[in-house]
């Protein structure tokens, strides 16, 4: 996968570089601030969600290395856009639908690379949360395999049998795959 250019103000968020902090600032919070303020929101409420959006994706690049394939303000825009649809929802505002990408040169499809990007990294919130539910041997077992080792080393590290670990990695499997389908949350990701 390869990095946009506006990968630099991820790297900047991580880096704590005040001079390309300044500049994502902006070239993007008044576009975040006209979408707030069109529906429903105040200067206030607008600074709000740009900042807790930039909280967020500061913390999916420190901890998990995240890497921005589509332009920024395409995906700062979703996720703010998400952010406030969330926050007017639980205010019990009546239900906030957009339709205004106005300020925003892109295609479609750089929107719905953002998304897909935005419902990615949603799946991996679930994956994680439910991977927690499980067992402690379990949880072991998946992440053992998921270091790129083979099944056999696996089975020595876990002093069983290559078969035994190989069918206990698919129950474990099951049971993950069935935690996240009965979650609330599934239904509403695309997988």
């Amino acid at each position: 996968m390869t990095a946009h250019q506006d990968q630099q103000y991820i790297d900047a968020l991580v880096d704590n570089n005040t001079l390309l902090l300044k500049d994502l600032y902006e070239k993007y919070s008044g576009k975040i601030k006209n979408m707030v303020l069109k529906n429903n929101g105040t200067d206030a409420d607008a600074a709000d969600i740009f900042q807790d959006a930039l909280l967020d994706i500061y913390q999916r690049a420190k901890d998990k290395g995240f890497v921005l394939t589509c332009p920024l303000d395409a995906y700062l825009y979703l996720v703010c856009k998400n952010k406030w649809i969330n926050k007017l929802n639980k205010k019990a505002v009546s239900r906030v639908t957009f339709t205004d990408t106005e300020g925003y040169n892109h295609s479609e499809d750089v929107f719905n690379n953002a998304a897909i990007l935005q419902n990615q990294h949603e799946r991996g919130i679930l994956l994680a949360h439910k991977f927690k539910e499980l067992g402690d041997g379990c949880r072991e077992l998946l992440e053992l395999s998921w270091t790129g080792i083979s099944m056999m080393e696996v089975a020595e590290k876990l002093q069983n049998s290559y078969s035994y670990i190989k069918k206990k990695k698919s129950e474990c499997m099951g049971k993950l795959i069935a935690l996240v389908k009965k979650s609330p949350e599934f239904v509403n990701l695309q997988w």
